[in-house]
């Protein structure tokens, strides 16, 4: 799957591939992020439980020392204190997204959209990146209708934003969306069914 998501889209300065943890569908980051290829990326959502500081640490240690990248979900001060490479932010988050891109410009931010006016408002808030889900049918209780790869190609063209594609990618749904122009491919249980 990371071979597979080295190939796609435009060249980006960025990592191809994000892993989300999930308390429920992965429920040890830390096996995630110790079978993360170099260059890639874990989202450590934290959902504020109680370890997160010493959580993230830790996986802040460890993604470095393999070479990949660590965001936090919509916390800054928990990523400058862990030294985390960036923040995603749920759309619920967007508000508190705006007010944290004010006042920091050196984290990565990337952004949760699930539809045209979210990847706008997104590119509005001054994000890096947006993360486009469901593009495919997701075991996710939030999940909404899948978005579909042609739906999905189209939203990419019309983002100012590089879109990374979420919901329902496997090996066998990548390679649907392999030239879509998408920055990359984003993934939860998906990454433990491969590695």
């Amino acid at each position: 799957m990371a071979s597979l998501a080295e190939r796609i889209g435009d060249a980006v300065n960025a990592p191809r591939l994000l892993v989300l943890t999930d308390p429920v569908r992965t429920p040890d980051p830390y096996v995630l992020a110790s079978r993360l290829p170099a260059g890639s990326a874990l989202v450590y959502r934290h959902f504020g439980v109680a370890d997160r500081y010493e959580t993230a640490g830790g996986l802040a240690q460890l993604c470095h020392e393999r070479g990949a990248y660590l965001l936090v979900s919509s916390d800054l001060e928990l990523a400058d204190r862990i030294g985390a490479d960036g923040v995603h932010w749920p759309e619920r988050f967007y508000a508190q997204a705006a007010q944290a891109r004010a006042r920091s410009y050196t984290s990565w931010f990337t952004a949760a959209a699930h539809s045209a006016p979210a990847l706008q408002k997104a590119a509005a808030l001054g994000m890096d990146a947006a993360l486009l889900s469901p593009i495919f049918a997701s075991n996710s209780p939030s999940a909404g209708s899948a978005i579909g790869a042609l739906r999905a190609r189209l939203l990419i063209r019309q983002s100012a934003l590089p879109v990374y594609l979420l919901g329902g990618i496997r090996d066998e749904t990548m390679r649907r969306i392999t030239n879509s122009g998408a920055a990359g491919f984003a993934m939860v249980e998906a990454f433990n069914e491969t590695v």
